[in-house]
């Protein structure tokens, strides 16, 4: 009979996460040697090969992608074995950007209770500058949002790409501005969009300005307006219309996680959301 150890499942899954020895290591707070020498114990263990590793990637192999879920499951049955014996719940106040926050949020969250069924998160969904400043002050434990001018000071999440998006019979009639259906003045991408237009002179006209991103959609989605979206994050049923109307291309932005979380354990559900999200958002491109 086989018998897993909690540490070596543990480092094998980081490593997967990160597909980096050494970052993993460090959010588990160990060294790149001892990870190594947890995922070897592992591969012994079972008698198989996890992770491809070469100087310049590290990927699962076969064996190591059949395997991931159940080590998921293993280490998040190990969690709650360990929340049965204490009623101490922990929580952190989580601020996620609406222009980052897609239909898969329900999904990431669930990852994240099954993890760690001890750790209640306080979900705000806000535009990105307002999250930012909120935690700065201290008022958000940690923040996934766009990246807001030249900060550095956080995690790199992956890549954000814009587009110009409306249904395939919206007409523009020559000579009139560009109707817009976009969010509150302080939202970023309005302030990108609108940079844009009025950098190459090209006349515009809020439509439903202030509205909520459900209020932003309809009005994309009945035809009355273009709107300015994350690629993936496109209303169902538009498509990208910037070449076809002349308009500038909208440049690309970054996903950031800045966290000022220090306990492991709630370290290591941030991480575990993270990893979650660049599953969902590579599945998705």
């Amino acid at each position: 009979m086989t018998i897993l150890d909690v540490d070596s499942v543990q480092a094998f899954v980081a490593i997967a996460d990160f597909q980096s020895f050494t970052r993993a290591a460090e959010a588990l707070g160990t060294t790149q040697g001892a990870i190594s020498v947890k995922l070897k114990r592992l591969e012994d263990r079972i008698g198989q090969r996890l992770i491809e590793r070469t100087p310049r990637s590290v990927r699962l192999s076969a064996q190591g992608a059949l395997f991931l879920d159940g080590a998921r499951g293993f280490l998040a049955a190990h969690e709650r074995a360990l929340a049965g014996l204490t009623d101490c719940r922990r929580r952190f106040t989580l601020g996620i950007a609406a222009h980052v926050a897609g239909p898969e949020l329900p999904t990431l969250l669930a990852r994240l209770n099954a993890h760690d069924p001890g750790l209640t998160i306080e979900v705000r969904l806000d535009n990105s500058r307002t999250l930012l400043d909120a935690f700065d002050r201290g008022e958000l434990d940690a923040a996934i949002v766009r990246r807001e001018d030249d900060r550095r000071d956080a995690e790199i999440l992956g890549p954000e790409d814009f587009g110009w998006f409306a249904v395939p019979h919206f007409e523009h009639r020559q000579g009139e501005p560009i109707r817009l259906a976009t969010h509150a003045p302080s939202c970023g991408v309005r302030d990108m969009a609108t940079r844009a237009l009025d950098a190459i002179s090209i006349p515009w006209i809020d439509v439903f300005l202030g509205g909520g991103s459900s209020v932003v959609t309809a009005a994309v989605s009945a035809g009355l307006a273009i709107g300015a979206f994350p690629c993936r994050l496109a209303p169902p049923g538009t498509v990208e219309v910037g070449q076809r109307f002349g308009l500038p291309t909208l440049p690309s932005s970054e996903i950031m996680l800045h966290s000022t979380l220090t306990d492991t354990k709630s370290r290591e559900a941030l991480r575990t959301l993270a990893a979650a999200f660049r599953e969902h958002r590579a599945i998705a491109s």
